[in-house]
């Protein structure tokens, strides 16, 4: 065909301004005379079919592309002449088969069909393989394929509507391909058989030359290269790979470093790595793994085809490679974790049996040491309850046949019957005692007291009792409170080696609130209180403690506070003790009414 000279291109644009409309790239080309050497001939002269169809598809937002006449001539809109890339604007007015060769196998099939038959065709997500620069890609479209005719009722051309789904697509098989490796290996516990699993996946996926994938050590600049991925085949590797100071530096910072053939090499950060990728291959590309901002291992691609290596894959590795690192970080663990357990077993088997041993002699020495502490403490308070009855007997030596002496030969047998008592008590003290209480008047309860009491006590000590007679009544056990006010009464003593006084007074009292295991209510106090040496608070905190006591081996069994507060908390009451050091010390029983 001539070529148009080009000052009859304003006359074209002119007659065409209606079937080309608005200024758009694409109308404005095919208005040009650069055009005019298209298969179709000038515009002016499409037939009317072409005419209204170009009127329709150029101011449409879709991707739509045209391949009219036998030839395939394509024909587009400016929203589909970015799908193409480089192809444009070249391809625009030509044969379809001179600018998509490396796909016109497969497409040129499914054009014929429509154009031959009529019928629509129509895919989702239909890859492929296009070169839209100088490399070759895999993409994916959902297409429609629809015949145009002719007014005389003959095919023209071929309509196709095009929607790329590409990033989509890629996106959803990372996602798969990362789902199925997360579920395989959680069930692997040897980091060599994780490592050999995720590479002989990637392998599958995309065929790379090799792959290979360095893990650091400890000191974060020795990398060891365990296994490795070649040609579809796994091998072991053992290489321990150290990288230059400027390559490292830039690894953890996480770039990617790539290698070209030319033996070049650069590293690029986000989001520069893409952007390189469209349009220069790289031969080898490492990728760093950064975890808590260190860099813990670099996967090494070297793809098998350097034109079909992308953006895609590239995420891809990246993803693997940090899933990977932490699957075969936790194996190891768990694989120390074993070692240590079995190491700390061995050891346990052994402390157990020491200490077992150790607690065998402990405890013989604490038991033999306990013992000698109850028995010297027994014959103690047994000399203390002995001593009224000595001197009763003696008394009764010098009186005879009156009734003055049989009065102190039966305070004798009742300070016997009361030794023989304690002793009992004590022997048993790790039971709980079956207290038998009773209504008791304190009043008359100490007054019979008050004789053994003063001959329990040093001369140079001053006995105070005032318990008022209108007092009312608690329940308690008589024998056991007996017990604990004489044994008051002896602490008081020995608090008082230089003398001293010593009351024993009693009064109503009431709580309107609970108070540690005391319920609120009405309560008789009985307060045992001497001017004595007092207790430091460290002794204050642990007096009530059973077997604890100041008195040194052999003089007190560090029973009595502990059996008093027993005897208080058991009857329903409690105890209180008050103490400083050189001020004396004040027990008080809190006793319930009856």
């Amino acid at each position: 065909m001539e070529r148009l000279r080009p000052e009859d291109a304003i006359g074209i644009a002119a007659d065409a301004a209606w079937f080309l409309p608005g200024t758009g790239e694409v109308s404005s080309l095919l208005k040009s005379a650069l055009h005019q050497r298209s298969p179709l001939g000038p515009p002016t002269q499409w037939s009317h079919s072409l005419k209204t169809l170009m009127a329709t598809t150029l101011p449409v937002q879709a991707q739509i592309v045209i391949f009219w006449g036998p030839h395939y001539v394509a024909l587009y809109n400016d929203a589909y002449a970015p799908t193409i890339g480089d192809k444009h604007p070249g391809a625009l007015g030509r044969p379809a088969v001179e600018y998509w060769a490396e796909l016109w196998d497969d497409l040129e099939p499914l054009l014929r069909g429509v154009r031959e038959t009529g019928q629509t065709f129509s895919a989702k997500d239909r890859p492929f393989y296009i070169k839209r620069s100088d490399r070759g890609e895999t993409v994916y479209f959902d297409v429609s394929y629809s015949a145009v005719r002719e007014q005389d009722g003959s095919v023209g051309g071929v309509l196709c509507i095009v929607t790329e789904t590409t990033q989509r697509v890629q996106f959803e098989r990372r996602q798969a391909f990362l789902v199925e490796l997360g579920k395989a290996l959680p069930s692997f516990n040897d980091p060599d058989v994780i490592q050999a699993h995720v590479l002989r996946q990637l392998g599958n996926e995309f065929e790379p030359e090799t792959i290979r994938f360095a893990i650091s050590e400890d000191d974060g600049e020795t990398f060891e290269r365990r296994q490795s991925y070649e040609r579809g085949r796994l091998f072991r590797d053992g290489e321990i790979l150290k990288w230059d100071s400027l390559t490292l530096s830039q690894l953890r910072a996480g770039y990617v470093i790539f290698h070209h053939e030319s033996g070049a090499r650069s590293g690029m950060p986000d989001p520069d790595i893409f952007a390189f990728l469209e349009h220069e291959p790289p031969a080898r590309v490492d990728i760093p793994v950064i975890h808590h901002g260190k860099l813990t291992a670099v996967m090494s691609i070297r793809p098998a085809a350097l034109e079909t290596f992308g953006g895609h894959h590239l995420r891809l590795t990246r993803e693997v490679a940090e899933l990977a690192w932490l699957w075969i970080n936790h194996a190891k663990g768990e694989r120390d974790l074993r070692r240590l357990n079995e190491e700390l077993e061995e050891r346990v088997v052994s402390i157990v049996g020491e200490r077992e041993r150790v607690l065998a002699q402990l405890h013989e020495s604490r038991k033999m040491e306990m013992v000698g502490q109850i028995g010297g403490g027994i014959a103690h308070d047994f000399n203390n309850l002995l001593t009224p009855i000595l001197a009763s007997l003696e008394l009764i030596g010098r009186r005879t046949d009156d009734t003055g002496t049989q009065r102190l030969a039966s305070s004798a047998m009742q300070a016997a019957e009361r030794a023989r008592a304690l002793v009992g008590k004590l022997l048993t003290f790790a039971r709980r005692q079956t207290l038998k209480p009773e209504r008791v008047s304190l009043g008359h309860l100490v007054g019979e007291l008050q004789d053994l009491v003063e001959r329990s006590l040093d001369a140079g000590i001053d006995l105070d009792i005032a318990i008022p007679a209108s007092l009312p009544e608690v329940f308690v056990d008589p024998q056991q409170l007996e017990l604990a006010v004489l044994n008051l009464a002896v602490n008081a003593r020995d608090a008082m080696p230089e003398g001293g006084r010593l009351s024993i007074t009693a009064a109503e009292k009431s709580l309107t609130a609970p108070r540690g295991s005391m319920p609120a209510g009405h309560y008789v106090s009985l307060t045992v209180a001497d001017t004595g040496c007092g207790m430091t608070q460290d002794i204050l905190q642990s007096c009530l403690e059973p077997f604890y006591s100041t008195k040194g081996a052999g003089k007190g069994t560090g029973l009595g506070l502990s059996m008093v507060q027993g005897l208080a908390v058991q009857s329903g009451g409690g105890l209180d003790i008050a103490s400083r050091p050189c001020e004396g010390t004040q027990i008080t029983l809190w006793l319930p009414l009856a």
